[in-house]
């Protein structure tokens, strides 16, 4: 598969990737922005970050043969489904030892259960609405309503599944997320699940896949990279601090954009901060991350210098980032800040303290790519009820490119998606990690932190313009004050913005 294939022209300050999902190429690839050729060896020294678990790289070797995924014949397809659904959400037995709708609920009952829209629950479950199941369940789950709750997961539990549908697909996890929720074990089924994961390289593999076949990570990446490029345009040095590097591929295009600078590239030093988490899917600690870097970075001719910070960004101190009087300065925040604690989880505010150190080291620009989501200080319910619409977009556009009858779609949206949504279902307090702001309140945030919005210059939309051409057209691009956002029909789902 050819994993690192751009495009570039003289109207794009960097390269646009191609998308080649299914291309088995062999062949030696060249992704320089000025035409030079990088071999593959080279080419591999670079990889892409995780969406927490999420966004894959440039370059990972996957299981995908030639017609794009690995097939599995249908007997161990139907196996490997029963055995996930059975994990997930126990077995019928389970069900009706925990709760008999025969003697806990009469059908009068039932039948008088009447939705906002003044439907009957009844009237739901024979039209096996799932989206509006999954909703009345949630609200006896917030009225503490434990009967209820049981006998809508009962009815729920044989109308989800791994597969078919988008909606069924994520009503098996939005419903795992429910039982988990009411039987108080939020935490330890999200725990669970991580435990379960795959090894590094299968998991890097499904993050590799997501990132292939959605444009998410892409334009954030690009988007960043857009307004740092056009900040940093006269400076020849550059220091750029990201605060989530993960596999460190947001950056080749970068480097590759700087060697073909007229006059000459800049002197690059990148402090790639990160934790425990991505080094499971990278196979090492984050110096393996500056390895790669540098490696292309002199095949691009770019004096270049890389500091690993392997720190939490809660416990994040100047002390770590080795910033250097009088060198320009960039901080990347792209899919991270949503993962500090802030006022309600935390008295310290890391997710405030973070944003007032980094004003406190003057940087030339701020890049900030975060998803488009209300569910940081929500109630449960309202909460429900967002994460049920964000993620049936995120369903929606995986469903036009993974065919559903493979186990690789599953495997990418149980293992990259799946415990994101059960965290913010069924966890609470430190616990929940995923905590998603809509960019109103990261607005906020940074003008109170005494930040000033950066425009993103022209060139950066005909960029993602070109990037999407490879998409459904059911994606869309909008730029509103000074910020652009990247969409599925009609939902918002990733927003990208800078500051100073």
């Amino acid at each position: 598969m050819n994993q690192d294939q751009y495009s570039t022209d003289g109207n794009h300050p960097f390269p646009v990737q191609k998308s080649e999902f299914g291309n088995n190429s062999s062949s030696t690839t060249s992704f320089s922005s000025n035409g030079s050729s990088i071999s593959q060896q080279d080419s591999q020294s670079c990889l892409p970050r995780t969406y927490q678990y999420h966004s894959p790289e440039y370059t990972y070797t996957s299981h995908i043969s030639g017609t794009g995924i690995t097939d599995y014949d249908d007997d161990d397809l139907e196996y490997k489904l029963k055995e996930l659904e059975t994990v997930m959400m126990g077995t019928e037995q389970d069900f009706t030892e925990s709760f008999d709708v025969s003697t806990s609920w009469g059908a009068t009952n039932q039948t008088s259960l009447i939705t906002t829209e003044g439907r009957t629950i009844t009237d739901i479950i024979s039209r096996k609405d799932i989206k509006e199941l999954l909703i009345a369940c949630a609200k006896s789950v917030a009225e503490n309503d434990v009967i209820t709750a049981n006998w809508l997961m009962s009815e729920l539990r044989p109308m989800v599944s791994v597969s078919g549908e988008p909606v069924h697909r994520l009503g098996a996890y939005m419903l795992e997320g429910l039982v988990a929720r009411l039987s108080s074990s939020g935490s330890f089924i999200y725990k669970a699940l991580k435990c379960k994961e795959p090894s590094g390289d299968e998991l890097f593999s499904y993050m590799r896949i997501l990132y292939e076949v959605c444009p998410y990570f892409k334009f954030g990446y690009l988007s960043a990279n857009g307004a740092i490029a056009e900040a940093m345009k006269n400076e020849n040095k550059i220091h750029i601090i990201d605060f989530q590097i993960a596999q460190g591929g947001q950056w080749v295009t970068l480097i590759q954009a700087l060697a073909s600078r007229p006059g000459g590239p800049p002197s690059l030093r990148i402090t790639g901060v990160d934790d425990s988490t991505n080094a499971y899917a990278r196979g090492g600690d984050v110096d393996i991350v500056g390895q790669r870097l540098a490696s292309l970075a002199k095949s691009c001719n770019i004096p270049f210098e890389f500091h690993g910070v392997a720190v939490p960004g809660s416990e994040i101190e100047i002390k770590h980032l080795a910033v250097r009087p009088g060198e320009p300065l960039v901080i990347n925040f792209a899919f991270m800040l949503h993962h500090m604690p802030d006022e309600s989880v935390n008295p310290e505010n890391h997710r405030d303290r973070l944003l007032r150190m980094v004003k406190s080291l003057s940087p030339k620009v701020v890049t900030l790519v975060e998803q488009e989501s209300n569910v940081n200080t929500a109630p449960f319910f309202n909460r429900f009820q967002e994460t049920l619409n964000y993620y049936t977009a995120i369903f929606e556009s995986i469903d036009v490119t993974l065919p559903r009858n493979h186990q690789q779609r599953i495997n990418v949206e149980q293992h990259c998606l799946a415990r994101d949504i059960v965290n913010i279902i069924a966890c609470e307090g430190a616990e929940r990690v995923e905590r998603h702001e809509l960019l109103g309140k990261w607005r906020s945030r940074f003008t109170m932190a005494g930040f000033k919005p950066y425009p993103l210059s022209a060139s950066v939309n005909s960029t993602i313009k070109s990037l999407l051409e490879n998409y459904s057209h059911k994606y869309r691009l909008e730029e509103r004050d000074g910020a652009l956002f990247l969409g599925w029909m009609n939902r918002n789902l990733v927003a990208s913005c800078a500051w100073n």
